[in-house]
């Protein structure tokens, strides 16, 4: 019997995305790999790279519901989580939901909303909650937040806490494209103009649950297990440590697995090899770890240290 899982409609929304963004195969596998694993990602890189416009092709081919958070130094928490609004015909209070209350969560430009938004965010990141006077409310399941930052500017802006940072599943860095695919974004924008684009569902919210059974169901080894486990301590003891003041810490090992286990299923495997790891290894733990004065003194970034890390930490 054939144990291989069939990520169709994973599949298709790959194909789908990949017909309106140019130059983005890791963000569209990172997208993806979020949204199978129910994890959170940051996206960040120059202007003008789509960012926001790949959050909303998403959205428009995944059943379920969809907001976009502008953010700005003067966003109060009530603006993303929502606030009590005094009832006078019976004296009472009603609870009127934000915009965190959808499926999608677009949270564009993060680094530019306060400490207090940013920690009412964490709550609902972490606990698919939010909380507002005594009550709790619960947040939609699915819940995928996708946030945006722009590392060109600085003014008005607010650096996000390493909690914050840790409760993202990934994080990936964009580059501005080259000489060809920018030609081929030029094409494509310019026969949407023509033409029009259309919204297209491709997966529904049954599919999805679907998919994500069979990534939890993805066989990840002992030896493989025991290679994500070395990974991350090799940020705590060895020759890469040395660079690091703050090392990552165990959700980075399941971030990892995670992350392995939906590559592994979108290349049409029910079990993960190395190869998955070593391929997300950059974006789950880069963002985790915080490197002392002199590595940043030195010119180095978290991503050149991990990838020291991958490449001195073999599989068994």
């Amino acid at each position: 019997m054939d144990t291989r899982p069939d990520p169709t409609g994973a599949s298709a929304l790959s194909s789908h995305l990949a017909n309106g963004l140019v130059g983005h195969e890791i963000l569209i596998e990172r997208l993806l790999i979020a949204l199978l694993t129910g994890g959170h990602l940051l996206v960040e890189g120059p202007p003008g790279l789509a960012k926001t416009r790949a959050v909303k092709w998403l959205s428009d081919a995944v059943e379920g519901s969809f907001a976009r958070i502008q953010c700005t130094p003067d966003l109060m928490p009530s603006d993303l989580t929502g606030t009590p609004v005094y009832k006078p015909q019976d004296g009472s209070f009603e609870f009127v939901r934000g915009p965190v209350f959808h499926n999608l969560v677009l949270v564009d430009e993060i680094n530019r909303a306060p400490p207090k938004v940013q920690s009412a965010l964490l709550e609902a990141m972490a606990e698919h909650q939010v909380t507002a006077g005594n009550e709790t409310h619960a947040l939609p399941d699915p819940f995928l937040v996708v946030a945006t930052q722009n590392p060109i500017e600085h003014d008005g802006t607010f650096p996000l806490p390493e909690a914050q940072l840790d409760r993202f599943l990934l994080h990936v860095m964009l580059d501005l494209p080259d000489l060809e695919t920018e030609r081929q974004i030029l094409d494509l924008v310019e026969a949407e103009t023509q033409s029009g684009a259309s919204a297209v569902q491709v997966l529904t919210l049954q599919e999805l649950a679907a998919a994500r059974d069979s990534v939890r169901a993805v066989h990840l080894a002992p030896e493989l297990r025991d290679y994500i486990v070395r990974l991350v301590f090799a940020t705590r003891e060895g020759p890469q440590a040395a660079d690091i003041d703050h090392a990552v810490s165990p959700r980075g090992s399941l971030a990892l697995a995670a992350a392995a286990r939906a590559r592994a299923y979108l290349q049409g495997r029910d079990y993960a090899l190395p190869e998955d790891v070593a391929a997300v290894a950059g974006d789950a733990l880069a963002h985790r770890l915080v490197l002392s004065w002199r590595a940043v003194a030195d010119g180095r970034r978290s991503r050149d240290v991990v990838a020291d890390v991958v490449d001195a930490v073999h599989p068994l």
